[in-house]
């Protein structure tokens, strides 16, 4: 019990003291027009409150990823909780916090355009590529995710909401409504109860288990976990020979670091009144999400009397979606195992609808598009057809890319702030730190996943590693002619 203590005390802190070192960086003006007073047109430039505003952007990055992300990294043991404090505080939170940065800086617009200005065209491009795509992914998941949930609740059996595509094509018709209309019909309506609704479940959920689970992890399970054969070798902790590095750090993003957050960051950017602002709506809004993230990592962890076996084979059985419901059902009762259940289903939902929002901003900010009816309906409508196909796809599969696509896109906004960061003047470490760390994650990943260059685990992870060493050397070296300390 005491380990989950420290894990929120951790994150509080964090906040408390870190973040406003993170923001002095920023040069954050609280006397200018933000983008909405000066943009203002009654469809994606409308005044939020900061409170509705901090509500909505935790609904928008924490989907189904803080809640399957960690149930997973589950797999690898306490471990999994050091990895989303530490990631969350460190990287996750200054990644949140400088993507609404930038995004408030520069007119709202979405993260290829500012990468655009920052570095080139070519970084644009990249930017463009693989933000459409993690916005699609993410679009699909938290379209297949939420459906498989709600068709599998008990109270529906033998009914149409039992059939698993009544529910695809209900998302998608609210998704469409979503990414059409202007923010204040639907987003900034509703999302506030569903804000405080996922909270009051997870601190159901964490209080339930705090009391009742049969294998909460003490201090000394970490103890253990360093003292046993394994510990002279990072590389293969898991029972299964999962390698932690790189794996955990790509299993759990969504409650560490998520790229797919900077693709959220615009849609607030251009609602907030005062820049101040930022850093409670952004940084805050990911603590929450640590703290959704070891909620549910603790219950992968101590939720189960067989410790490791008994979730691998519910996972093996029936995904993360069946341990959702297992722990819901077993600790909150029928009635609270419904409500849970149902709360863990609008997370994605409210993901995935401003997910294909985003895609919608990030086409109009890269083309130029008029904001009209017409030309939001020629979007919109494309753009879910083909994501309805994409849910035929084998739902590991698509999981597999977003989960990819999600750590690139986050390595790269890190590198964006800290360039940011960097033309200023400033204290660009707190960026570009993570954003080496991420590249090492990225290409040891990469060189060895089997959707990647499938190399074996001695030659790829390496690889990964000498470059972030290399890149640290050279940004150093940079960072001090910058400064005048090496003159040749």
């Amino acid at each position: 019990m005491i380990i989950f203590f420290i894990c929120l005390t951790i994150l509080i802190l964090g906040y408390k003291f870190y973040s406003p070192f993170v923001e002095k960086q920023a040069s954050m003006d609280t006397t200018i027009d933000t983008p909405q007073k000066r943009f203002s047109e009654g469809v994606d430039y409308v005044a939020i409150h900061p409170v509705r505003a901090f509500l909505i952007q935790f609904l928008n990055i924490a989907g189904v990823g803080p809640i399957f992300g960690p149930i997973l990294g589950a797999l690898y043991g306490p471990i999994a909780l050091v990895w989303i404090v530490l990631g969350n505080v460190l990287g996750g939170a200054v990644h949140d916090f400088y993507s609404g940065v930038m995004s408030i800086k520069e007119d709202g617009k979405s993260l290829p355009e500012i990468a655009g200005k920052y570095y080139n065209v070519v970084f644009k491009g990249f930017m463009l590529i693989f933000t459409a795509m993690l916005l699609f992914f993410v679009g699909v998941v938290f379209i297949m995710s939420p459906a498989g949930l709600l068709s599998n609740l008990d109270v529906f059996k033998e009914t149409i909401f039992a059939n698993n595509t009544f529910w695809v094509l209900a998302i998608l018709a609210y998704y469409f409504l979503a990414t059409l209309l202007p923010i204040d019909k639907i987003i900034t309506k509703f999302y506030p109860v569903f804000g405080l609704l996922m909270i009051v479940m997870t601190v159901a959920i964490a209080v339930s288990l705090l009391i009742n689970a049969p294998h909460l992890p003490v201090a000394g399970d970490f103890l253990a976990y360093f003292e046993a054969d394994h510990a002279h070798d990072f590389l293969t902790p898991n029972p299964d020979g999962l390698p932690t590095w790189p794996l955990l750090f790509i299993t759990i993003t969504c409650g560490a670091i998520s790229g797919f957050h900077s693709t959220q960051a615009p849609i607030i950017a251009r609602c907030l009144t005062n820049e101040k602002y930022v850093r409670p709506v952004y940084y805050g809004a990911m603590m929450c999400e640590g703290i959704v993230g070891c909620v549910w990592a603790l219950a992968g962890i101590a939720a189960f009397p067989e410790g490791y076996t008994g979730l691998k084979e519910m996972l093996d059985l029936g995904g993360p979606g069946l341990v959702v419901n297992h722990i819901a059902n077993s600790y909150l009762g029928v009635f609270g195992g419904i409500m849970a259940i149902i709360a863990v289903a609008v997370f994605p939902i409210t993901s995935g609808d401003t997910a294909f929002r985003s895609l919608r901003l990030t086409v109009v900010d890269a083309f130029n598009i008029p904001q009209s009816l017409r030309n939001r309906l020629l979007l919109a409508i494309p753009i879910l057809t083909i994501a309805y196909f994409m849910t035929k796809l084998d739902f590991s599969v698509i999981w597999r890319y977003f989960a990819f696509s999600n750590m690139l896109l986050s390595t790269s906004v890190l590198w964006l702030a800290t360039k940011y960061l960097f033309d200023r003047g400033t204290f660009h470490w707190i960026a570009s730190i993570p954003a080496i760390i991420a590249t090492a994650v990225t290409l040891s990943y990469i060189m060895t996943a089997a959707i990647g260059l499938n190399l074996s685990s001695d030659m790829g992870k390496p690889i990964g590693v000498v470059v972030a060493v290399v890149g640290f050397i050279a940004l150093a070296i940079v960072d001090l002619k910058h400064k005048g300390k090496i003159t040749h």
